[in-house]
């Protein structure tokens, strides 16, 4: 199967990205701002979650969130993802500023309805990373140079990012983002995900406890 995604594409991501409107959001924690974004090229709508003063220079607490509507929405247990978004959305309200991107790269770039074909073959026994691949996918597709347009919007220039997982900074720092430290959110372990979280740990180089013995 090809990449659901367009990544040849030769346009600057500044270019691709454009930005649609902002509104108030209030939410349990804090009222956010809510600004959002569109990629010209795959036509998929992106969000940033914003509370506070976060363009006077100083790192900015952050969690670069793709959508996973089973875990955000549905309260999946299969995965940490909806925990993570609670978790990091708490940390910036507590904080009083940061930011939340949210883009919709369902299923680690794959799509929901791939993501579904790929939890039922982890119900057969695939792991995680097996069952994308059995549907011919790389383990992970994701992208990350829609957040340098974003960032530049939002006047950010320094990132504390929540993240359990080293690509994912590596990844930013390749488009030029500037990554000034890495906040480790271990959320939401629980009996149904510990060969996910584990697969994570063992494939995807996260950094996660030990799931030795398990």
């Amino acid at each position: 199967m090809s990449s659901p995604e367009n990544k040849n594409s030769e346009t600057h991501p500044e270019e691709q990205m454009e930005y649609v409107s902002s509104c108030a959001l209030p939410m349990p924690w804090a009222t956010f701002q809510l600004h959002a974004f569109v990629d010209r090229i795959s036509g998929k709508e992106h969000l940033a979650l914003v509370l506070g003063d976060v363009a006077h220079g100083e790192p900015v607490l952050a969690r670069v969130h793709s959508e996973c509507l089973t875990g955000d929405a549905l309260f999946s247990q299969r995965c940490d993802c909806g925990a993570q978004l609670e978790a990091a959305l708490k940390k910036i309200a507590k904080e009083k500023r940061g930011v939340l991107f949210y883009l919709r790269q369902e299923g680690r770039g794959i799509g929901l309805l791939n993501k579904v074909r790929a939890y039922h073959l982890q119900d057969g026994g695939a792991d995680t990373v097996e069952a994308n691949q059995q549907l011919g996918f790389a383990a992970d597709l994701r992208r990350y140079t829609v957040c340098l347009p974003m960032l530049e919007h939002l006047g950010i220039k320094s990132l504390r990012l929540m993240t359990n997982n080293p690509r994912k900074v590596a990844a930013l720092e390749e488009c030029g983002i500037n990554i000034a430290e890495r906040i480790g959110l271990v959320v939401n372990r629980n009996p149904f995900n510990i060969r996910y979280l584990g697969t994570k740990a063992a494939k995807l180089g996260h950094l996660l406890p030990s799931h030795d013995n398990e």
